[in-house]
């Protein structure tokens, strides 16, 4: 039962050991924006007249903006970060809600254990 309950410490740790490295990646993230970046055509059919826009949500509104052909890359490199992001973001969550219920059976299980030894011994007596 102790070794049962060592590994889960072990993994405790590599949880622990995750989500700092995922703060260290966060820490590391550029400036961001959400949205999708397309290009769209005045003439579609002979597609021409290419242009930029960017579509985004924010606070429960979709909003659409245009963007200068010169500001393409710095704008596609935004919406990158925040797609990584939320990737992280994401991870997080799903370490610390992990993290969460191994600890929780972890307690448990150490109360049972405790529980257990003092029931053996008023069994014996």
């Amino acid at each position: 039962m102790y070794a049962i309950l060592m590994a889960k410490v072990k993994s405790l740790q590599q949880i622990q050991d995750d989500i700092r490295a995922i703060k260290s990646q966060l820490q590391n993230i550029g400036d961001m924006r959400p949205g999708s970046l397309t290009t769209q055509y005045r003439n579609r059919k002979e597609r021409t007249g290419a242009f930029y826009q960017i579509s985004y949500t924010y606070k429960m509104k979709s909003k659409t903006e245009y963007v200068r052909p010169e500001f393409v890359e710095q704008i596609s490199q935004q919406i990158q970060n925040y797609k990584e992001f939320k990737k992280l973001i994401e991870e997080w969550v799903a370490l610390g809600i992990q993290y969460s219920q191994l600890s929780m059976k972890l307690e448990i299980k150490q109360r049972q254990l405790y529980q257990g030894d003092t029931t053996r011994r008023k069994r014996k007596r």
